[in-house]
């Protein structure tokens, strides 16, 4: 599975972002795709992740009432829609894939990693 996300940039408090994960592979279809975040110097985070059939949503404790996440078949793209942006949100966002189980809040279940995008938030 080849994983590459896109999205991230510069944005004020308040803002919002959407970013995108784009996949490749028969794998990426049959996946568990999640969204993790690191900051500098601090631990990578859960964000949120989604079934392969979209039947079922893990949200993280930063996430919950103002990030969503969602998945478009046409495009083989799993968007993770972020409002209401905080200093705090500011990190590296990568996704990641599982292929093998329907888990995904824990980066234990995830075998392959893109290479992230940036998200700043300034107050």
């Amino acid at each position: 599975v080849q994983l590459q996300a896109s999205g991230g940039g510069l944005a004020q408090v308040g803002d919002s972002l959407r970013l995108s994960c784009l996949g490749s592979g028969r794998d990426f279809v049959l996946s568990t795709i999640g969204w993790f975040r690191q900051a500098p110097g601090k631990e990578r985070e859960f964000v949120a992740a989604i079934t392969s059939d979209a039947e079922k949503i893990y949200i993280g404790d930063a996430a919950k009432g103002r990030f969503t996440i969602s998945r478009d078949f046409a495009k083989n793209t799993v968007p993770l829609q972020m409002n209401s942006l905080e200093p705090e949100d500011s990190a590296r966002y990568y996704c990641a894939a599982n292929p093998y189980s329907e888990f995904g809040d824990h980066s234990r279940y995830y075998d392959f990693w893109g290479q992230g995008t940036q998200v700043t938030v300034s107050s």
